[in-house]
């Protein structure tokens, strides 16, 4: 099983193997057709206050992702995470690739996901 991260403005690759939008809202000029998703785990995406807090702010990530840890452990999230662990174990020998929109590289909820995943 491996893991990916990749913005979805990047084109879509045969290597990207399992393609899934891990953001709450829809990536600004981004068709669907274009997106070539196989998921969109639309709730495992931080909750809207969170997300505006947090801000894509460095400083902040820390803090972030402790919240947003906590945040996946109930409800829609929980339900959503708990989904996209099947998807990785359910495919083995497949890339599983985590789409997300935001510039930051470093800081962002996808690469929380990819260290739950790892």
């Amino acid at each position: 099983m491996s893991v990916k991260l990749k913005r979805i403005y990047e084109d879509a690759s045969d290597d990207d193997g399992f393609r899934i939008l891990v953001d709450r809202v829809w990536p600004r000029g981004i068709s669907k057709e274009k997106a070539k998703l196989d998921e969109w785990l639309k709730e495992i995406g931080p909750s809207t206050d969170l997300r505006k807090w947090f801000n894509h702010d460095p400083d902040k990530y820390k803090e972030f992702k402790k919240k947003y840890k906590e945040e996946l452990k109930s409800g829609d999230q929980k339900k959503d995470l708990d989904q996209l662990k099947e998807i990785v174990k359910d495919k083995p020998n497949k890339t599983v690739t985590l789409l997300y929109a935001a510039k930051d590289e470093e800081h962002n909820q996808a690469q929380v996901l990819k260290e739950i995943m790892d």
